[in-house]
């Protein structure tokens, strides 16, 4: 049977969720054997097998709950008596641990420019997933910003096509203007997200909001974005705006506060 290890290596590069079923254990007889494996992918579909029939339909349901809790379990089954609700009759016994990908958190840049750079170059070097995305096609190359792990040349409102939102996307927008910001926001407030940070001084974000609530988009919506994004650091250059931009991200992902370590230092 073909590898699946190059399949598990694209769907972690990718950020697609999946379950690994391995057999760890068997006893008797049994249609695999221990380190045997199979793949179940978010919509169900599955490469490779655990020995087929009821017992890998069992498996596959199982493999779907464990990707919904993002939570690992083990499955014990004797194949001996189906009256007594056992998935086959060869006589043995299985053990299978279901793991699902520790997929890394994904940050979604929107806009090439300078300070799209320096988030994609700070972001992959504290571990993130990095998505590129510019209606610029020219922008949204690795010349113009490197380590990338996805490229997406296509407007805002195209992203849904070529991007799987999840509960850990991380969306920044350092974009090059109000207008850009007023056509995307609507499709990314729809979307699955961790976070939804816009750049710009308060004046710019007045501005956006103004034009989103004409839209019709409603404050609730408005009230989670997070614009100007990042913490207050006094930032100039693109690199300082990263790591503003990116202190806030680690703080909310994180559970921290923002609060100067020295405090607690004197406290404890």
């Amino acid at each position: 049977m073909t590898s699946l290890y190059p399949l598990i290596a694209d769907l972690e590069a990718r950020g697609e969720p999946a379950v690994v079923c391995t057999i760890v254990r068997t006893r008797g007889s049994v249609p695999r054997h221990a380190s045997g494996k199979m793949v179940v992918r978010a919509d169900g579909a599955i490469h490779g097998t655990v020995g087929g029939g009821e017992l890998e339909s069992r498996v596959r349901a199982a493999a779907l709950e464990v990707l919904a809790a993002n939570s690992p379990a083990l499955l014990n089954f004797a194949l001996r008596d189906p009256a007594a609700g056992d998935p086959g009759v060869c006589g043995g016994e299985v053990e299978i641990y279901l793991e699902p990908l520790r997929l890394r958190p994904t940050l979604l840049v929107i806009g090439g420019g300078h300070v799209g750079k320096a988030l994609a170059h700070l972001a992959k070097w504290v571990g993130f997933r990095v998505v590129v995305s510019d209606d610029r096609a020219d922008q949204c190359v690795p010349g113009v910003i490197p380590g990338g792990d996805l490229y997406l040349p296509v407007p805002i409102a195209e992203l849904p096509r070529h991007f799987a939102f999840t509960n850990d996307t991380w969306i920044v927008l350092p974009t090059r203007g109000v207008p850009v910001d007023v056509a995307g926001l609507p499709v990314l407030l729809a979307q699955p997200r961790a976070y939804l940070g816009v750049i710009g001084s308060r004046r710019r974000w007045r501005t956006t909001v103004e034009r989103l609530t004409a839209a019709g988009v409603s404050p609730e919506q408005l009230a989670t974005i997070h614009s100007p994004m990042g913490l207050e650091l006094n930032a100039e250059t693109p690199e300082e705006i990263a790591v503003s931009v990116l202190a806030e991200i680690l703080q909310l992902r994180n559970g921290g506060d923002g609060g100067p370590m020295r405090v607690r230092s004197a406290e404890s």
